[in-house]
């Protein structure tokens, strides 16, 4: 599938443009929309190093309380985050997104790249229940605002209104 997002691989992006981008490949199919879009963000938006999607497990039969690696930019991470540890497991514990100015300040920061330095996650909630986070990382002591957190928690709307199966 070509579209406007392909011209644009390697270009510096306004968050509109990206949110337009992201918007493009989405297709509805829930692990290629997570894969398409943590590639897209960690092309386009600046000073980041890692970005990613930590999941549960949707079948009701299993444990729920554990975030595990999903679809993800940036060097080999953690695979598995118990809710209410680190800021994923915190994002998904209080249903509340994080934002980290200096990850060695957070009280049992999980330190998957030993370069991150600050952090946001946005939890993803799909009928009352978390079903994962976006995690967002820099190198950059202080690189997030409280814009880039609206942006992403747009991002984050964005799959789920796509991707509105989840029972």
């Amino acid at each position: 599938m070509i579209t406007q997002a392909t011209s644009n691989l390697g270009k510096s992006l306004t968050p509109k443009e990206i949110l337009q981008e992201v918007e493009a490949y989405l297709i509805g199919r829930w692990t290629t929309d997570l894969a398409n879009t943590s590639a897209l963000l960690f092309q386009h938006f600046p000073n980041i190093n890692w970005v990613g999607f930590y999941l549960t497990d949707l079948d009701p039969s299993k444990k729920t309380d554990t975030l595990w690696l999903g679809p993800f930019q940036g060097l080999p991470a953690c695979t598995e985050i118990a809710f209410g540890k680190g800021v994923c497991g915190t994002a998904a514990a209080t249903r509340m997104s994080q934002l980290v100015m200096d990850v060695d300040s957070f009280p049992g920061h999980i330190a998957c790249d030993s370069r991150s330095k600050s952090e946001v996650v946005v939890p993803m909630i799909a009928n009352q229940k978390v079903i994962g986070v976006l995690d967002v990382d820099s190198a950059e002591l202080g690189r997030f605002s409280r814009e880039d957190v609206l942006f992403f928690e747009t991002i984050v709307q964005l799959l789920l209104a796509k991707n509105n199966s989840f029972s």
